[in-house]
This record gives C-alpha cells, structure tokens and sequence, in this order.
C-alpha cells in the first residue's frame, strides 16, 4: 500500500508549530485544509498526557465552534493518535499565518480557563472522568509563550 502523505513527513526533524497536513476539494468545490497543530517535538518530547489532551480537545472544539467570526468554517478540532498535538479542519484554501492569531486566542483560552470542563459529564462524554485541567493548561501555556507568540517559518513548513 502507498503511504498517506502524513508519514512521509519526518518527524525526527518536526518542530512544533502550525503546519498545513493536507487541502482537499469537496464535491461541491469548496477547500477544506487540515492543519498540524503540533504542541510537542515527535519522538524528541515526551508526548501529552491523554487526560491533558482530551481536555484540550473538549476546550478548545468549545472555543472554535462558539468563535463568532470562525465558528461557520470549523470542521472539526481532534486530537492525534500520538498524542503530539491535534487536528484542526477548516473549510478555506488557508496558510499557517492565517491561523497564528485563532490559535493564539484559542490557547490563551485554555491557559486562563477556569470552571467546569463543557462536555465533562457522563451524559456528554465517552470517558468523562478522564481530564485533567491543570496539566492541559500548562501544555496550553508551554506551547502559547514558547510557539504561537514567537512563531518562525521553520513552525509552519515541514521539514523536507
């Protein structure tokens, strides 16, 4: 079988940042591009934890689609396998450098959140109980003050 385009990525030279994974067309002739947010350095950084990463998840699908002037383009928020950062689907032909500043308020969110987690009830969630505010606003913060506010070209382009 041929390799999807996301591991041919290397990722021993992967640094954190904001990265277009893929664009795909619709039927109907719309651009959806899926963007890399990618909070740790694969395989250089220990991953998240699971519990910080579906916080994270909850948190910001939250933010994004309650985003009045994005809300309308989110397709989806998730997070990844590896536990390296997420997935953020938006319907748009975008750059990385369109996204800085969502990115940054989406994460400023997740720092200074406080209060119940949206979502985090047996009724709302699969695995509810497992969360873990603390540590996914100090992931938050870690990848806000030592990425989103100080981003370089080499955060958005995969390495060749």
């Amino acid at each position: 079988m041929e390799k999807i385009a996301s591991f041919t990525v290397d990722h021993q030279r992967l640094l954190r940042g904001i990265y277009v994974s893929r664009r795909d067309v619709t039927r109907s002739g719309d651009t959806l591009t899926t963007f890399d947010i990618r909070m740790t350095e694969p395989n250089r950084q220990p991953p998240l934890s699971g519990a910080a990463l579906h916080t994270i998840e909850h948190l910001a699908a939250t933010y994004l689609r309650n985003r009045a002037d994005w809300k309308d383009r989110v397709i989806y928020w998730g997070p990844m396998g590896c536990r390296t950062g997420n997935y953020l689907i938006l319907s748009g032909d975008l750059q990385p450098e369109d996204i800085v500043g969502l990115m940054t308020d989406t994460f400023r969110f997740i720092t200074d959140y406080s209060g119940e987690i949206p979502g985090a009830s047996p009724r709302d969630c699969g695995n509810f109980s497992y969360m873990d505010l603390d540590d996914a606003k100090a992931q938050a913060r870690r990848f806000l003050e030592e990425v989103l506010l100080c981003m370089k070209h080499e955060n958005t382009v995969y390495p060749e």
